[in-house]
C-alpha cells in the first residue's frame, strides 16, 4: 500500500512539473534537432519560426547599455543568422559557428583565421575546385605556402608537415572522386605538429559523419549543398569545437565583412529542417544507382562508398552513421573522356546537366568543365579528373526514373 502511494505521489510531481511548451530533461537526439535546435517560438506572436530580421541597425537603449541585446549592425550579427549559427553549433556539436555567404568564403576564412604570411599548410590533393585555387592563386601570392599531398595515406601528411605548418586541411568525402580521410589519425598527427586542422564535411553533413567528434578542429560546410537542398540559396559555414578559434573565425567573418544574409540564412533554417530525411533517400537512391552501374557493360568503374568495391570501405564503415554514405557518386564509361561527354549530352530529366550538389533535385556534373575547371590540368588528370569524368549527386526522385534515364544514356554510347 504504501509502495502504490508513493508511485502516486510520484506521478502527480511529474504531472505537475510539465507544462506546455517546455522541454523534458535531457538532450534530444539528432533528428530532433535538425527541427527544433536554437528556434524558440517568438515571444509577443507565438510565432512558430524564427522571424526574418531585415535590419541593417539595431537602436540601443543608452550608451552604457551598448550591444547588451547583442546586436548592433548586421555586418557582424543578426538575430535571424545568430539563430542559424546557433542551430549549425549543435548540429555539428561544436562550440561556435559563423556563417558565410558562401561555402567558398568559409573556406578562406578558415584559412584566413589559422594562417599568415610565412605559414604552411598541408592539404588534399583533391579537393573542391574553388579551394585548390584560392591556396594557389590568391593565398600563395601573399606569402603562405602549401603542399598537396593524397590525404589516403596518413605516411603522405606525416611527411609533409614541417615546422611552420599551422593548419592541415581536409576534405571527406572529398569531392569529385569521393577519396576519405582518416579524421581520427589525421587530427592526431596536427594536434601533434601544433596546428589546426580543418574538415571540409560538405558531402558527408552531419547526419552522416560529424568530424569534430573525431578531433577535428574546425568543419566546413557549404550550406548551398544539403543543408539548403533545394537550389535557393548559397552559403557557408565554419563549425569550431572550442571558443578561441571560434572567436578567430567570427573576427575574420567581421573583417571580411563576408555575413550570410538574413533572407539566406532564414530559408537554410527551415530547409534544414529536413536534411536528415532528404539525406536518408539521397543515399538510398546513390546506392540503387551505384549497383545497376557497376553491372552495366559499359560502364568500367563505379566509385561509391557505400560499395563493397571502394578502395576505402573500412573507413567509411567506420565514420559513416547508420550505414549511410551520402548522395554522391562518379562513374567511368566505355570510350573514355569522348563517351562520359556524349553521356552527360543525352542524358534525360529527371537529371540536369549542371553545377551544385546536394539538391533534392538529381543532377550530373561534368567536373573538368564545370566545377574543377579552375585546377591545373595536370593536378586534375593526377588525380583523376579527366575531360569525360561523371559526377551526380542523387536527389530524392523516384531511383527506378533515375536509372531508367542513365540505362537510355548508356544504350547511346
Amino acid at each position: 500500500m504504501f509502495r502504490l502511494r508513493q508511485r502516486a505521489v510520484a506521478c502527480a510531481a511529474r504531472r505537475k512539473s510539465t507544462v506546455s511548451g517546455t522541454w523534458p530533461e535531457g538532450e534530444m537526439k539528432l533528428d530532433t534537432n535538425f527541427v527544433h535546435a536554437a528556434v524558440t517560438p517568438e515571444p509577443k506572436s507565438g510565432a512558430i519560426l524564427t522571424p526574418l530580421f531585415l535590419s541593417t541597425t539595431f537602436i540601443q537603449e543608452s550608451v552604457e547599455k551598448y550591444l547588451e541585446k547583442g546586436f548592433s549592425y548586421s555586418r557582424t550579427n543578426n538575430p535571424t543568422v545568430t539563430a542559424l549559427e546557433q542551430k549549425l553549433a549543435v548540429l555539428e556539436n561544436g562550440f561556435g559557428a559563423s556563417a558565410f555567404g558562401t561555402g567558398m568564403a568559409a573556406t578562406t576564412s578558415a584559412i584566413s583565421a589559422t594562417m599568415q604570411a610565412g605559414d604552411h599548410c598541408v592539404i588534399s590533393d583533391c579537393s573542391y575546385g574553388g579551394t585548390n585555387r584560392s591556396c594557389r592563386e590568391f593565398f600563395t601570392p601573399l606569402g603562405m605556402e602549401f603542399t598537396f599531398v593524397d590525404f589516403r595515406d596518413i605516411e603522405n601528411v606525416k611527411k609533409a608537415m614541417k615546422p611552420n605548418t599551422k593548419l592541415v586541411f581536409s576534405e571527406t568525402p572529398a569531392n569529385p572522386v569521393l577519396s576519405l580521410t582518416d579524421i581520427e589519425a589525421v587530427s592526431a598527427i596536427a594536434k601533434a605538429h601544433g596546428a589546426k586542422h580543418v574538415v571540409d564535411a560538405t558531402f558527408a553533413t552531419p547526419v552522416i559523419c560529424r568530424p569534430l567528434d573525431w578531433g577535428a578542429d574546425m568543419v566546413i560546410q557549404s550550406l548551398t549543398k544539403y543543408y539548403e537542398g533545394h537550389n535557393m540559396m548559397t552559403g557557408g559555414a565554419v563549425i569550431s569545437k572550442d571558443q578561441e578559434m571560434h572567436e578567430k573565425v567570427k573576427w575574420v567573418q567581421n573583417v571580411h565583412g563576408n555575413i550570410i544574409n538574413p533572407f539566406a540564412a532564414y530559408i537554410i533554417l527551415q530547409t534544414s529542417k529536413t536534411m536528415h530525411l532528404r539525406m536518408r533517400q539521397q543515399s538510398e537512391n546513390a546506392m540503387a544507382i551505384a549497383q545497376f552501374l557497376e553491372k552495366h557493360p559499359k560502364v568500367t568503374k563505379v566509385v561509391y562508398p557505400g560499395l563493397a568495391s571502394h578502395p576505402q570501405k573500412a573507413l567509411a564503415d567506420k565514420y559513416h552513421r547508420d550505414g549511410l554514405h551520402g548522395g554522391m557518386l562518379w562513374f567511368d564509361i566505355e570510350g573514355g573522356s569522348a563517351a562520359g561527354t556524349k553521356l552527360m549530352n543525352v542524358c534525360q530529366r529527371p537529371w540536369s546537366l549542371c553545377e551544385n550538389l546536394g539538391a533534392t533535385e538529381s543532377i550530373i556534373t561534368a567536373c573538368a568543365v564545370m566545377t574543377h575547371a579552375n585546377m591545373l590540368k595536370e593536378d586534375r588528370l593526377k588525380v583523376g579528373i579527366t575531360d569525360g569524368f561523371i559526377r551526380i549527386s542523387c536527389g530524392i526522385e523516384d531511383k527506378g526514373d533515375l536509372i531508367r534515364a542513365l540505362e537510355t544514356a548508356l544504350d547511346q554510347i
